[in-house]
């Protein structure tokens, strides 16, 4: 049984969750060891010169070679289906290092409209300064990606589902746009993870992870991971160990540890947002909610296609604008009002003032985020009180 040469490749990506990337040292550990410490030491000059050199493979300076991150790294390399994955300090170094890696001044992007906040500020300000163009376009119009696209387009970027209006584009059909034009296709996977979509096998080149998310699942990190081909992963590699936006083996051993039980708490997350969306859209209060489970989502069909479930993050839009969203917030009093999400804790906030607050008015108008807007991302408590505590205010509303 333990002479079974079956390829991690071909478990079940419950399996590849517990049983991949972990290499045991000459201690024979069961559980995944944590390797907190800066610099590795070798039996002679000679030998130091070898894996300096990348002679001989092993560990050199924990910026870029630390046994604990590669634990992480392989596993959800395997999850995703990449032949690689490069380990980053936070979600945005890992969009950050993808795109210092591989365009170049002169080189174009051309993204979705629907952006987290912080990814448009380091697309306009910064990778502007550096001669990096960037065109946004409607996020479920192919057409209007493929008229976007110019001789210097090298990549198309796009969250889908995005955050938090839950819009979906078709990854196959953008694929084939990006490969036709010589192009790159990212695809930001956060709010999916490889329990419930894997873009690499619908045709995308790269995924973009903010492990701080759904990969760690209890808010207790900050990390980020890209995914791909060895080609254009080493050149990746190149800019972490460079520059130095590296993932902590602290951080990358709870990233390992919350893979496991990845697929359980999404499947968790999916049932209670989609039970709650539907509770949502029959409040009075409520004038729209944003989540492609619910059927008249105009993306359902395509989510129930290329998705294995919706996800746990939903929008809804309440009448009143600003005040009133907020006095929905300020009512509750068990959700916890910050701008992360992926946690077991529902958390809610006003994407407005928060996570997009940074946008212009225009930008916000054109992604869909009204002053009327809250997000939710739905946790594991029981919905029942999840729902009681959304109450408190929607009903003072209706």
């Amino acid at each position: 049984m333990h002479n079974d040469p079956t390829p991690e490749a071909a478990w079940a990506l419950e399996t590849q969750a517990i049983r991949t990337g972990h290499q045991r040292t000459f201690e024979q550990e069961h559980s995944e060891p944590i390797f907190p410490t800066s610099s590795f030491v070798y039996g002679s000059a000679a030998e130091a010169a070898r894996k300096f050199g990348g002679e001989e493979a092993g560990n050199v300076y924990s910026r870029f070679t630390n046994p604990t991150v590669h634990t992480f790294e392989r596993r959800l390399a395997v999850m995703e289906g990449g032949e690689r994955c490069v380990a980053t300090s936070s979600g945005m170094s890992a969009i950050l290092a993808t795109v210092m890696a591989l365009l170049s001044a002169g080189d174009e992007i051309v993204a979705s409209r629907s952006l987290f906040g912080s990814t448009v500020s380091l697309f306009d300000k910064y990778f502007g300064k550096l001669g990096i163009t960037t065109r946004y376009v409607e996020l479920s119009d192919l057409a209007a990606w493929e008229a976007a696209i110019t001789p210097n387009t090298r990549l198309l970027f796009a969250e889908t589902p995005s955050n938090p209006l839950s819009e979906v584009v078709d990854i196959a059909a953008l694929a084939e746009i990006a490969h036709r034009h010589d192009a790159l296709l990212a695809i930001d996977n956060c709010f999916l993870t490889p329990a419930l979509q894997r873009p690499l096998a619908l045709g995308a080149d790269l995924v973009i992870h903010s492990a701080t998310k759904y990969l760690d699942g209890q808010g207790r990190a900050v990390g980020g991971a890209v995914v791909g081909r060895n080609q254009e992963l080493e050149e990746v590699f190149g800019v972490v160990r460079t520059c130095g936006p590296c993932l902590s083996p602290f951080n990358a051993w709870i990233f390992t540890k919350g893979l496991e039980t990845l697929s359980l708490r999404m499947r968790a997350h999916c049932g209670n947002a989609l039970a709650l969306a539907q509770w949502l859209e029959s409040h009075p209060a409520v004038e729209r909610v944003h989540y492609s489970g619910l059927e008249h989502h105009p993306q359902h069909a395509l989510a129930s296609r290329q998705q294995q479930g919706f996800g746990a993050v939903l929008g809804f839009e309440v009448k009143g604008g600003r005040d009133v969203a907020w006095s929905v917030i300020d009512a509750t009093r068990m959700l916890s009002i910050t701008g992360n999400l992926g946690d077991v804790k529902t958390t809610i906030t006003h994407p407005a003032t928060t996570t997009h607050g940074r946008l212009s008015d225009d930008q916000k108008a054109a992604a869909g985020i009204t002053e009327g807007l809250i997000r939710v991302a739905v946790g594991l408590e029981s919905l029942d009180d999840i729902r009681i505590d959304l109450a408190r205010g929607l009903d003072a509303l209706a």
